[in-house]
C-alpha cells in the first residue's frame, strides 16, 4: 500500500517543490481555493474526523470551527516541537516530506481567514529542519507562498522560529508564550488559543502529522479517509516504534492495527531480539500509563486502550523486555518529567522533585517500607490539579508500574 504521509519513501527526492508538484503537490490547496469556500474546507475536514496527532485526539475541523469570524490578524501555529520520549514521526516529516505539512497549513491557514502561519521546531531541530526551510524559500519563489498563493484572491506568509528544547512547550499554550518571546509556561485558560492564541489573537496550533494528513482529504474527499482505520478513528497513523524490538522505526499504517502486530509482525517491529520475552509496553512515551501482555491485541486507535486505562496518545511504542528493571524505568521517566517541569504550578513542581527523590533512594538501596504508599500518595495529589497535563503525565509511570509490578517495588524495600 501506498504511503499517505511518508510518501518519500515511495517517491524519491519528494522533498524538493517540482518532484513534489509532479507527484499531485500542492493539488489538495489548488483545489481549496479554486472550488470551496473557506467553510466547506472546515466541513471537508471536520466530516473527515481527522483527530489531531500530536496526542490529544482533538477533531481538527471542530478546532478550525472555534476561530471566530471577523476582521483582523488570524495565524495557523505549526507545532514542531516534538518531546514526547520515543517519538521521532514529525521529525521525519519535515526532513523529509516538507511540502505537504506547508501544504496542509496553507489549507488551513484558507480555511480559517489566517493571515500568516509560523511554524515552531524544538531547538534540537535546527539542522534536521534545513529541508523544511528549503521548501518554503521554493514555495515563495513558485507562488504557493506569500501575495496570491496560485494567482488566487488568497495571501499567506510563512516564518519558523526555534525554541529552547523545552518538552513544557509541546503545550500550546507554552508554545504561544515561547513563540512571543517569554518563559515557556502554560497559559491559565480560558481563553483559549481559539479566542486569543498567538499575540492575543485567533490562532489553531496543529501538529505536524496533523497538517500532513489534510492536502489527500481535500483531493480524495472525507469518505475516501473514513474508509481508512477504524470508525471512531480514521485514517493513517505514523507509529514510532523503538525499545526492545528488532526492527525500530517508524511505520505508517491504517489505524486498527493492534500493538502485538506492531511490535511482533514480520513487516513491522519483527519481534524482540535475543529470545527475550515481552515484559511491558509504554504507548505513548512516559505520558500514558504502561501495559503489558493482555493489552497487545488492543487496536492501536484513541480509545482501544481505555480497557487497560491508558492511551494511544502520540503512538510513541517503547517496548521493554523481561531485563528490564521496572522500577529503575519508572525513575528514568519521573526524572525526564521533573527536568521538564516548567515550575509554574505547584503540585507539578513540587510533585515531580518528591517522586524523583524517593525514586532515587529506592533505586539506590535506600527504600523505606513505606514509600511505595508514599510514591501513590504523592501521585493522588498531583492528578488533576496541575495547570497542564504534564504533571498528570508524570503519575502515569508511578500509578502504572506499581499496579502491574508491585513485586518489584516490594524487593526495593526488602518487604
Amino acid at each position: 500500500m501506498a504511503h499517505v504521509l511518508l510518501r518519500h519513501r515511495d517517491v524519491e527526492n519528494i522533498h524538493r517543490y517540482d518532484v513534489y508538484i509532479a507527484n499531485g503537490g500542492y493539488e489538495g490547496l489548488k483545489k481549496a481555493l479554486s472550488q470551496h469556500t473557506p467553510d466547506e474546507i472546515k466541513e471537508i475536514v471536520k466530516k473527515s474526523n481527522l483527530r489531531g496527532r500530536g496526542g490529544a485526539g482533538f477533531p481538527a475541523g471542530v478546532k478550525w470551527s472555534f476561530i471566530p469570524k471577523g476582521e483582523g490578524p488570524k495565524y495557523v501555529v505549526i507545532n514542531a516541537d516534538e518531546s514526547e520520549a520515543g517519538t521521532f514521526k514529525d521529525r521525519e516529516l519535515i526532513e523529509s516530506n516538507p511540502h505537504q505539512v506547508i501544504e496542509g497549513a496553507l489549507i488551513a491557514a484558507y480555511a480559517i481567514g489566517a493571515q500568516a502561519v509560523y511554524c515552531y521546531f524544538r531547538g534540537e531541530f535546527m539542522h534536521a529542519a534545513l529541508p523544511f526551510e528549503e521548501a518554503i524559500k521554493e514555495g515563495y519563489a513558485n507562488k504557493a507562498i506569500g501575495d496570491t498563493i496560485f494567482s488566487s484572491q488568497f495571501s499567506c506568509d510563512f516564518y519558523t522560529h526555534y525554541g529552547a528544547g523545552a518538552y513544557i512547550c509541546g503545550e500550546e499554550t507554552a508554545l504561544l508564550e515561547s513563540l512571543e518571546g517569554k518563559l515557556g509556561q502554560p497559559r491559565v485558560r480560558p481563553p483559549f488559543p481559539a479566542q486569543a492564541g498567538l499575540y492575543a489573537r485567533p490562532t489553531v496550533v496543529n501538529n505536524v502529522e496533523t497538517l500532513a494528513n489534510v492536502p489527500p482529504i481535500i483531493v480524495n474527499g472525507a469518505d475516501w479517509y473514513l474508509g481508512l482505520g477504524t470508525e471512531k478513528s480514521p485514517g493513517p497513523k505514523i507509529l514510532c516504534l523503538s525499545g526492545h524490538v528488532s526492527r525500530p522505526g517508524n511505520y505508517e499504517a491504517p489505524l486498527g492495527l493492534t500493538y502485538r502486530e506492531l511490535v511482533f509482525g514480520e513487516q513491522y517491529g519483527g519481534g524482540i531480539p535475543g529470545d527475550k520475552k515481552f515484559k511491558a509496553l509504554l504507548p505513548s512515551g512516559g505520558s500514558a500509563p504502561i501495559i503489558v501482555e493482555n493489552a497487545l491485541d488492543s487496536p492501536i486507535t484513541y480509545e482501544g486502550l481505555r480497557p487497560h486505562n491508558s492511551l494511544m496518545g502520540s503512538a510513541s511504542v517503547i517496548v521493554l523486555d523481561e531485563t528490564v528493571d521496572i522500577v529503575w524505568a519508572a525513575m528514568k521517566l519521573v526524572h525526564f518529567f521533573r527536568h521538564e517541569s516548567c515550575g509554574k504550578c505547584t503540585p507539578c513542581r513540587e510533585g515531580t522533585y518528591w517522586l524523583d527523590q524517593v525514586y532515587h533512594r529506592l533505586v539506590n538501596g535506600h527504600g523505606r517500607e513505606a514509600d511505595v504508599k508514599l510514591l501513590e500518595s504523592i501521585a493522588g495529589q498531583m492528578q488533576g490539579e496541575c495547570l497542564c497535563a504534564l504533571g498528570d503525565f508524570a503519575t502515569s509511570p508511578v500509578l502504572s508500574t506499581i499496579k502491574y509490578f508491585p513485586d518489584e517495588y516490594r524487593a526495593k524495600v526488602g518487604a
